[in-house]
Parts: C-alpha cells; sequence; structure tokens
C-alpha cells in the first residue's frame, strides 16, 4: 500500500503531533491503541520519507504484534479503517493519504469522554504560557537534545520536571518543526 501525506495547511500548521502527549491523552480512547500506534508508525515514516512510501502492509503488521489478512475483521485493517473512519487518513489510489499532524478532538468525541478528561481538555485549551515558562522549557529541551535525547522522550522528561503538558508538547513540536527532533 502507498502511504503519501494529507496536506490541510491549518492542521499542518496548527495539529499535534501523533506521538505526543494531547494524541495519547485525548485521541487514544477516541481511534483505539492499534490505531494510534498505526498512525504513528504511519506519520514516523513520512517524516523520513516527506514524499511517501510503500507500505508493507504484512510486515507491518507483524511488527505490531498483529497478524494480517485482507478480510474486515484482521485487527490491522480495522486499525487502518479507524484511521479513517476519524479523519487520520484518507483512502487514495492504492494506499492512504496520512495527517502529518492531529487536529484537536472534536466536541462529539469530547462529549463521551470521562469528566476528568473532558476537565483535563478544557485546562488545555485555556492555559496561557507565559514568556519565561516556555523560554526554560525550550532551554531545558534543547539541553536534553544536545546530549542526544529523542524528542519524543524530551516530551515526558519536560513533563517530569513540571513544566506543564500544553507548554511539553509546544517545545517538543517545534523541536521536529525546526528539524532538531531527527
Amino acid at each position: 500500500m502507498v502511504v503519501r501525506p494529507w496536506e490541510d495547511p491549518v492542521v499542518d500548521e496548527h495539529g499535534h503531533d501523533p506521538r505526543g502527549r494531547y494524541v495519547e491523552t485525548f485521541w487514544l480512547g477516541v481511534l483505539g491503541p492499534t490505531a494510534t500506534w498505526l498512525l504513528r508508525r504511519l506519520t514516523a515514516g513520512l517524516e523520513r520519507q516527506p514524499a511517501g512510501y510503500e507500505l508493507d502492509l504484512e510486515v507491518t503488521a507483524r511488527e505490531m504484534g498483529l497478524t494480517f489478512s485482507w478480510g474486515r475483521s484482521s485487527p490491522f485493517n480495522r486499525a487502518i479503517e479507524r484511521c479513517v473512519m476519524f479523519g487520520m487518513a484518507n483512502p487514495i489510489p492504492r494506499g492512504i493519504a496520512v495527517r502529518r499532524r492531529i487536529p484537536e478532538v472534536a466536541q462529539r468525541h469530547l462529549r463521551r469522554m470521562p469528566d476528568a478528561l473532558r476537565l483535563a481538555h478544557a485546562d488545555w485549551e485555556a492555559s496561557t504560557t507565559s514568556l519565561d515558562e516556555l523560554e526554560r522549557a525550550h532551554a531545558l529541551a534543547m539541553a536534553m537534545r544536545e546530549v542526544g535525547d529523542d524528542v519524543l522522550a524530551i516530551e515526558h522528561q519536560l513533563v517530569a520536571l513540571g513544566v506543564r503538558d500544553p507548554v511539553a508538547a509546544e517545545v517538543a513540536d517545534n523541536l521536529v518543526r525546526l528539524g532538531n527532533g531527527t
């Protein structure tokens, strides 16, 4: 199957990294764990090959601990279908176009979430970040990057150091966008 980038200027500019805390916290329960992991893998492939690539379905399924079959009941095929159903991927001839950035969770999904998650999402959206807080988080992230830490680990490490989730996510996203995340 061919995997191509789904060009969406608005989501590409304002969306979230599929491997970041926002998706892990708010999209995981909507997409399901298998579809979330698949989306992360597909996006990582697009980082390595931005124009797109061929995906070996059987190998990828096995790498994810799944079996592959062409039927609709295959867990791997259901994960692909869930990515399409929830707007993370779009069918194209011979494959799919995949979002490189993930949009905010829609209100219809938020309404189905437990109260604690809805409150956490409201806090995430309402939080304001001071320049000092952002500069401190960026300095920490750059120091971690300089010693060789992976950008995906950096976001989690920032949170462990007391940086708020939205700030850690923004700093990690900026590392990726600036090319410092590879």
